[in-house]
């Protein structure tokens, strides 16, 4: 490849892969080469789906291995399952130390992994090897939170002082395959799927741009997890026959809503408030990302279902159901929103954009595996106090080796 472009290989064929997929089509200075996944047919598909979109011409490789040694493979981006992870990424540092085949730049999903002890295990991993790595953490990088961010911090902030709330939430019916459902495979519920996005994205907003995380500090976090809707009888029995595979929430429920509330230390040593929300139980059109940012004399709010374009539907109207206007649509009929270009407005081509050219550029991207690292603990954090029913000093001793009994399968849903 030119020192122009970047040739870029994907683990993952899935949901999460398509969506970057997508993505590419904005961005000017890359190539999506490669494809490994388990699943051959799903690669396949997925290597049509880039031929498609004209985001390159992607071989199918019949190992991780394979692809890391392939000199037109410059980057790679980690983007299968939760239990797949630190499996992947030992694959990818075993063909590099053995002398396999080198790299730029190494991107990987949310979250880093399913608990401290594995997030740790990845990182140690990658940084002997030299190799720039970054963590895909998408909704810091839609355009309307870069937008309003960087005006209330330029105008707002100026002129009466910092931001001291920050509130974000994701919310949809829930996950399209098996394995995100099962706290075994997954690492928990919604809290471990989801709540990555919105505490990094809170941290994020309460953030001065241009200043490291590290400036605002977490010093308690208070936890809460429930089943709401899909561990009552007829929601778990409609569960299991869609999904199968080992999904039973009469027997193995994982939490559908969960809350965290985050109290930060300041760089001037004042109480900044971070509050996530995320749940699987949403009813409404479909998924819903929204955040607000407050302080003294100033707000910003941004919801993904306040979009532009809204179609309506009568009952004449018939047709299968599907997600032509918006993810996890719910719906096909009334007044529905539409977001025209979901890979954009979520922020994966700003994203993708973004660790491209860092990569390209040799220079460290703004987010790293370590943030990857400390996101984990914050969600371990917000588990912990879940299960003790109590606000919890962070970080909580133990934290390196906790496991939530959610992905033990142990936990048992409140009931009165």
């Amino acid at each position: 490849m030119g020192k122009d472009r970047l040739g870029i290989g994907i683990i993952g064929s899935g949901f999460n892969a398509r969506f970057h997929l997508q993505a590419f089509v904005g961005v000017r200075d890359a190539d999506v080469k490669g494809i490994w996944s388990p699943n051959p047919k799903n690669a396949e598909e997925a290597a049509k789906v880039a031929d498609c979109l004209e985001v390159g011409e992607p071989k199918i490789y019949p190992s991780i291995g394979e692809m890391v040694a392939d000199p037109g493979i410059e980057a790679i981006w980690v983007c299968g399952p939760n239990h797949a992870r630190v499996e992947n990424i030992e694959e990818i540092v075993t063909a590099i130390e053995r002398g396999r085949g080198s790299l730029k730049g190494l991107a990987c999903e949310k979250p880093l992994a399913r608990n401290v002890a594995e997030a740790k295990r990845i990182v140690e991993l990658v940084q002997p090897t030299g190799v720039l790595h970054g963590y895909l953490e998408n909704q810091l990088f839609a355009p309307s939170i870069v937008t309003g961010r960087e005006i209330l911090w330029s105008r707002g902030v100026r002129f009466t002082g910092r931001p001291y709330l920050a509130r974000a939430a994701e919310e949809h019916s829930g996950p399209h395959k098996p394995w995100f459902w099962r706290g075994d495979l997954q690492g928990g519920g919604v809290l471990n799927d989801m709540m990555c996005h919105s505490v990094m994205l809170v941290r994020h907003l309460l953030t001065s741009p241009g200043s490291a995380y590290s400036s605002l500090q977490p010093v308690r976090i208070c936890g809460q997890i429930a089943s709401l809707k899909w561990s009552l009888p007829e929601y778990a029995a409609r569960l299991e026959k869609i999904m199968g595979d080992g999904v039973n929430y009469r027997s193995k429920p994982a939490e559908d809503f969960a809350r965290v509330t985050i109290d930060f230390k300041t760089e001037d040593g004042t109480l900044a408030i971070g509050e996530a929300t995320t749940s699987w139980s949403f009813v409404g059109a479909g998924l819903r990302l929204s955040a607000e940012l407050l302080g003294p004399e100033y707000s910003m709010s941004w919801n993904t279902l306040d979009s532009g374009l809204k179609l309506f539907f009568s009952r004449e109207v018939k047709g299968q159901s599907g997600e032509d206007l918006i993810e996890k649509q719910n719906a096909e009929m009334g007044q529905m929103p539409v977001v025209a270009n979901e890979a954009a407005a979520y922020g994966y081509e700003a994203e993708d954009r973004h660790f491209v050219r860092a990569f390209l550029k040799n220079q460290r991207p703004a987010l790293t595996f370590e943030d990857g690292l400390e996101v984990v603990r914050l969600l371990m954090a917000g588990y912990l106090s879940a299960e003790q029913g109590r606000t919890i000093d962070f970080p909580p001793a133990g934290l390196d080796t906790f496991i939530p009994t959610v992905a033990q399968g142990t936990w048992k849903p409140t009931r009165w």
